[in-house]
């Protein structure tokens, strides 16, 4: 029950953040879907939220409502060139993306009672508006640089120009010492705060994202799914994200190679990606073909590209099995939609997922780096149709207890009210 806020400012400022997002396009994902719904279930407790992102277009609306709740706003303010900028590159136009949000706040005559930035773009802004008019300032990492790059690896020359990490994390640090509060989606990530940025603080709080489970949720007619159906093979394994070098793809393929020697009955269905794919997606797809050719599986793998919003519970509904294969992987809020769908899940340990699934009791967790390993999970869980259904139930069950936006919400007014 709200008994403190009546307006409140969340900042995403990278990205294409739409009122109704189109995944999949560059840096446009699971944050954007954990903003919007955050958002939306705390307009449900009669508090009006805007959302600040960067207005890069001018096609788009400034003040652009978001359908069905009209407490709910994606604000775009302009910042730099009329252009997308990737996030990694996108520090030069923040200072005046605060000083152009702070006057368009005090042309409206708006007055928040906080502001809460995600990420750590919108983490910088949030730090200057809220001083500004002297309001709290609470922080979501959503990802931390210093564990991306631990878990990319790679060439550290070559890393450092394409992700910019050091300005990254000495910006994470300067925002985890000056926030009021911060959140963070795991207990894994508050640990690498301790171990990689050597950070300890008690306004550090555990809350995961939520799902929406109006949309995300078993199958009750198939006819409503008929459309998916006719698309995919009859028994498949889905992998749905962003398309990035993060997210294990690679690792998934060699994977499967394993598993159709086995089993030849089940095919490999992959979705993620823009409508129109930029470049770095490219490079990524033509990896995933490049593999896919060399290993002469083109017949049991369907690389299908952008999956709209309403194809996203049949796609998860209808698989034999959800896999999530990332390295890295801040939380992975596709294996809860997957989860409540009923669908069994596979998933990296490493991620910060990891502390949501018991292991071989509402899902399995594998080294995604080792192909044998992830190859033997995946062939005991499609022999084992018993051991999927159990699977299947207990993750349903444990999203619709603990993980539904509206419980997600309640938890967040609290850390709000707990930390003004």
């Amino acid at each position: 029950m709200n008994n403190k806020f009546n307006r409140i400012a969340m900042l995403s400022t990278h990205g294409y953040f739409d009122p109704v997002p189109v995944l999949g396009r560059t840096d446009t994902g699971g944050q954007v879907v954990y903003v919007l719904e955050l958002a939306k279930a705390i307009s449900k407790l009669g508090i009006k939220v805007d959302i600040y992102t960067r207005w890069f277009s001018k096609d788009q609306k400034q003040i652009d409502p978001v359908p069905g709740y009209a407490d709910v706003n994606v604000i775009r303010i302009q910042a730099g060139p009329w252009e997308f900028i990737p996030k990694e590159k996108i520090y030069g136009v923040l200072p005046e993306l605060s000083d152009n949000m702070i006057d368009f706040i005090n042309k409206q005559g708006w007055e928040y009672d906080l502001f809460h930035g995600h990420y750590v773009d919108a983490g910088i802004v949030t730090l200057d508006v809220a001083k500004a008019f002297g309001k709290p300032a609470y922080f979501t990492a959503h990802s931390l640089g210093a564990w991306k790059k631990e878990q990319m690896g790679g060439d550290p020359g070559a890393m450092e120009a394409k992700f910019n990490f050091k300005h990254r994390i000495s910006e994470e640090i300067r925002i985890f010492k000056n926030v009021n509060a911060q959140s963070v989606t795991s207990i894994v990530q508050k640990e690498k705060l301790n171990e990689l940025y050597d950070f300890y603080a008690n306004n550090i709080v555990d809350i995961p994202p939520g799902v929406d489970i109006h949309t995300f949720k078993p199958a009750t007619e198939e006819k409503e799914d008929a459309v998916v159906l006719k698309k995919v093979p009859n028994n498949y394994i889905y992998c749905i994200s962003r398309i990035d070098s993060n997210k294990g793809h690679d690792f998934l393929l060699r994977a499967f190679n394993l598993v159709r020697k086995k089993i030849d009955h089940v095919d490999l269905v992959i979705g993620g990606g823009s409508p129109n794919p930029k470049d770095r997606e490219k490079e990524v797809f033509d990896l995933m073909h490049n593999i896919i050719n060399e290993l002469d599986m083109a017949e049991r793998v369907h690389v299908i590209g952008y999956v709209p919003d309403e194809l996203m519970p049949p796609y998860y509904r209808h698989a034999l099995l959800f896999v999530l294969p990332s390295l890295f992987e801040p939380f992975g809020m596709t294996t809860q939609e997957a989860m409540a769908c009923g669908t069994p899940v596979v998933v990296s340990r490493f991620g910060g997922i990891r502390n949501v699934i018991k292991n071989k009791e509402n899902g399995m967790l594998i080294d995604p780096s080792d192909p044998k390993e992830f190859a033997d999970t995946l062939i005991e869980m499609l022999e084992d149709e018993e051991l999927r259904e159990k699977l299947g139930r207990a993750a349903y069950q444990t999203v619709i207890r603990e993980f539904s936006w509206e419980a997600i919400a309640d938890r967040f007014l609290k850390f709000y009210s707990d930390f003004l």
